[in-house]
């Protein structure tokens, strides 16, 4: 019972940090330091990522109709818009697919520790502030209807994504972050941001699920148990945030968001750094 209560506790993480700009997999590791599943470590590593199933699940039933190409009562242009955007959004994700399965062993070992975090955190919180700053009170042509994004666009806000593989950094982020950054508005980036996860998290956990089975190590029910509920909480927590966070950009600047990040990001620097020096 414990166990599936901490389950909760990841579940609700996850799900509110995978669609805020403030990375999930930061914020899973910084849990992981205070409050430890009972677990394998091939397990724990399955874990953190295959979660997010219950997270897309969410963006798959809020957006199903605008993302569902067969719908009855598209017309026949509204259904080539719907493929085209599959087209856009599968294009986007290519160079993050490609880095992460070449590197994702070396960035397992090398970068999934705090400090790693506490600077990632840091450096796009400043991110966020220079770009909203230096949109602030400009009335820029912005690409606001997520069907009108081009290819070209689509592809650099995917090159975007590949920073999101360093802990920390946040998929939602940075891929936000890019399509600001190259004309899109906030509402269209955040929407194809989350169009983008959907193949981006599946291809990533069937990556980590074939990794757990190709180790050999065995499963017991408790552990099901934590997987299941993790998935279903993040999954309940991730509609409201989804919810909450379209409604929220749409009058509102990432800035507070940027602001979250470096004071949490200092939090956590001073304390691994404090911990480093105890030894």
């Amino acid at each position: 019972m414990i166990e599936l209560l901490k389950a909760v506790l990841f579940g609700i993480v996850e799900g509110v940090t995978e669609w805020l700009p403030i990375s999930s997999t930061g914020h899973l590791i910084l849990l992981n330091e205070f409050l430890t599943l009972n677990v394998s470590e091939e397990f724990q590593s399955m874990f953190d990522v295959v979660i997010q199933l219950g997270a897309i699940l969410a963006v798959v039933v809020l957006f199903f109709h605008k993302l569902n190409p067969f719908a009855p009562s598209k017309s026949a242009g509204e259904k080539k818009q719907t493929w085209s955007l599959w087209f856009k959004v599968v294009a986007a994700i290519i160079p993050s697919g490609v880095v992460g399965i070449l590197f994702d062993d070396w960035m397992d070992e090398h970068l999934h520790n705090g400090v790693v975090v506490a600077l990632a955190l840091i450096v796009y919180g400043v991110a966020f502030l220079l770009v909203e700053g230096r949109n602030e009170g400009k009335h820029l042509r912005r690409i606001e209807d997520v069907h009108r994004i081009d290819y070209a666009t689509a592809l650099k806000i995917g090159l975007f994504q590949c920073l999101s593989l360093v802990p920390g950094t946040s998929r939602s982020g940075s891929t936000i972050l890019g399509a600001i950054s190259v004309g899109v508005s906030r509402s269209a980036g955040a929407e194809f941001s989350f169009f983008m996860a959907i193949p981006t998290m599946l291809g990533a956990s069937a990556i980590k699920l074939l990794k757990f089975a190709a180790s050999g190590v065995s499963t017991n029910a408790t552990e099901l148990g934590v997987l299941a509920v993790g998935c279903v909480v993040s999954f309940l927590v991730s509609l409201l945030v989804i919810k909450g966070l379209m409604e929220y950009v749409r009058r509102h600047s990432f800035a507070a968001f940027g602001v979250y990040r470096i004071v949490l990001g200092g939090i956590v620097l001073v304390y691994f750094g404090g911990k480093a020096l105890l030894g």
